[in-house]
């Protein structure tokens, strides 16, 4: 059982028109009698259960819509069924309308698609409906331009209602479409980089902000020319950077929030293909390279229901590390990488071969306040990040504030800060005033990023400050923390989250000097090279981490007592270089 596409090659644009199609499928006995509503699960969010089976049923619409755009005949039985629903969703006499919005409303996040449907398929979208639905439709949309959003990445979706509603000869806001632009300038640092609120950096800046000024550029390169080269520009900018987050087999960063979109992490490739934007280093070989084998490395992994639907969760259903705001159908924000569908077979994106991305084994990310490298044979990304601290969502302290985060081994988030196998603390020091309830990173006051290192500053507790610096050194990286505090204290160092074997497949390690998990799936160890007081393996939680259900994790303690302290160790993370790289710890002699 799961989903067809898990068997999809992936390599042809009819391979890529199936997989919208194998996803979208299962959803169709689902939905409601109106056809309006989508009712995927019983989890719950921040939002009501209808305005989640709203979401349910327009999300899948970021692939309806591209498909419909270039004319693949397989989406027509699916979009009667979805038109069906959008002209009884909008009516307010109907009994599944979707309702008069509030501010800062999940229907507001729901609309952007609609206005990316107006835009580029316009007959189909819009003047196919009947002059009712069509009346119904703008009045529903047009709520957006009355209500509040979050100063964030959701300005957008005002902007492409609001553009949709141009191309469709519809009224529009033109002084709050201003207004939005002005906005979205106040997010954006240079260089192609955007920030959301809060000063957070993650994939929104790539899924969002640039998916949705790409979408704006190919729409309106002819209306407002200048804008629309901007957002190309920036795009091409930051396309090199971005593109340091893949490995060799297009397998992802995972980092920050929303993680759960999965497949979305490909989708500004998508975008940048169908706004036509391709650069020198990530040409349109680069892009479908990455776009698909990000895909292809998704379909791999059980992330499906029984019944073929995608579930909540990262490499496996897991709604612990999920946000509030992912209900059963939030998932489905990752069709927004088909947008590629709307390219017809002779477009140069589909005629390209795949080609790797020439990744340097070093990219210094300064907005993104981290360094990322890869592994000689390019097939482990990890990403030091420093300073990038977030807020007000669930687990920031391990989403964004790890020491090293990882293509092959993913983070863990904690099930409490009791005990270090309730808190799952890979890649963090975590430290405790009594031996019993831990606190890792989060907030530093000071950081920098250099060219070979991350350095910050945090202060876990008052009267105790820590200054990090994290050097890689290949696999393997260094750790230096130096130690102020007024009390004694209790520190943990964990190294990589290992997938556990089932039947005694791995070999765990505990030593004075070094804690280490072997399997046939890689290493990860922690090794002592000065401070430390012992090793351990510990077996966290299950469903902490985002890779694996259950894992070990290498381990050093250390009791601390008041005043100055040195703590350094060389940390291993592999999944090619085998149990040999654990005789090749590095040395270090800056302390």
């Amino acid at each position: 059982m799961g989903n067809a596409v898990q068997l999809n090659p992936l390599r042809s644009r009819a391979d890529v028109e199936r997989a919208a199609i194998q996803l979208i499928e299962p959803l169709v006995p689902l939905l409601s009698e109106g056809r309006a509503r989508l009712h995927l699960g019983e989890t719950g969010a921040t939002y009501s259960p209808d305005i989640a089976e709203m979401e349910g049923f327009a999300r899948p619409l970021w692939a309806i819509v591209p498909m419909l755009a270039g004319g693949c005949e397989a989406v027509e039985p699916i979009w009667r069924e979805w038109k069906q629903g959008i002209i009884n969703g909008v009516d307010p006499e109907h009994p599944e309308y979707w309702g008069e919005v509030e501010d800062f409303d999940q229907r507001l996040v729901e609309m952007a698609v609609f206005g990316m449907g107006m835009a580029i398929v316009p007959q189909r979208f819009f003047f196919e409906l009947p002059e009712r639905a069509q009346r119904n439709l703008h009045a529903w949309l047009d709520q957006i331009n009355h209500h509040d959003m979050p100063k964030n990445n959701w300005t957008f979706f005002r902007v492409l209602v609001n553009m949709g509603f141009m191309v469709c000869g519809q009224p529009y806001d033109a002084e709050r479409l201003e207004k939005d632009f002005a906005m979205i300038e106040e997010h954006y640092e240079g260089d192609g980089w955007y920030f959301d609120y809060f000063n957070q950096r993650e994939y929104y800046t790539l899924w969002a902000f640039h998916y949705y000024g790409l979408v704006y550029a190919k729409v309106m390169g002819e209306r407002d020319p200048a804008r629309s080269a901007e957002y190309i520009r920036r795009a091409r900018l930051i396309a090199p950077d971005f593109a340091c987050w893949f490995d060799r087999e297009g397998e992802a960063l995972p980092y920050g929030r929303s993680l759960t979109y999965r497949f979305a992490q490909g989708a500004f490739f998508a975008a940048q293909a169908l706004a036509e934007a391709p650069c020198e280093a990530v040409d349109y070989g680069v892009m479908k390279h990455l776009l698909l084998g990000n895909m292809r490395c998704w379909f791999k992994k059980p992330i499906f229901t029984r019944d073929g639907a995608l579930t909540i969760g990262y490499g496996y259903p897991n709604l612990l590390m999920a946000e509030g705001y992912n209900a059963p159908g939030s998932p489905y924000w990752a069709m927004k990488a088909f947008a590629v569908l709307a390219l017809p077979q002779s477009h140069p994106f589909w005629q390209a071969e795949e080609k790797a991305f020439d990744a340097p084994l070093f990219s210094r990310q300064p907005h993104m306040r981290m360094l990322v490298a890869r592994s000689a044979d390019d097939s482990h990304v990890m990403a030091y990040p420093a300073g990038n601290r977030a807020h007000e969502h669930s687990h920031d302290e391990a989403k964004y504030e790890k020491f090293v985060y990882s293509t092959r081994f993913g983070f863990s988030v904690c099930k409490a800060q009791k005990l270090l196998k309730d808190g799952a603390f890979d890649n963090m020091l975590a430290l405790s005033e009594d031996g019993d309830t831990y606190h890792p990173r989060y907030g530093c006051t000071e950081y920098s990023v250099e060219a070979d290192r991350v350095v910050s500053t945090w202060r876990p507790f008052a009267g105790v400050t820590v200054t990090s610096t994290i050097i890689p050194r290949g696999e393997w990286h260094v750790r230096v923390h130096r130690i102020t505090t007024d009390r004694t204290l209790y520190a943990a160092e964990g190294g990589f989250a290992l997938a556990r074997g089932k039947n005694g497949e791995d070999e765990r390690i505990e030593r004075a000097d070094c804690a280490a998990a072997i399997a046939p799936w890689g290493v990860s160890a922690v090794c002592n090279l000065r401070g430390y007081t012992g090793g351990t393996v510990v077996l966290p939680e299950p469903n902490t981490n985002l890779m694996a259900p259950r894992t070990l994790l290498p381990t050093l303690t250390a009791k601390i007592e008041p005043g100055e302290h040195v703590l350094v160790s060389a940390v291993l993370g592999t999944v090619t270089g085998g149990r040999a790289l654990l005789d090749d710890v590095p040395a270090y002699d800056e302390i």
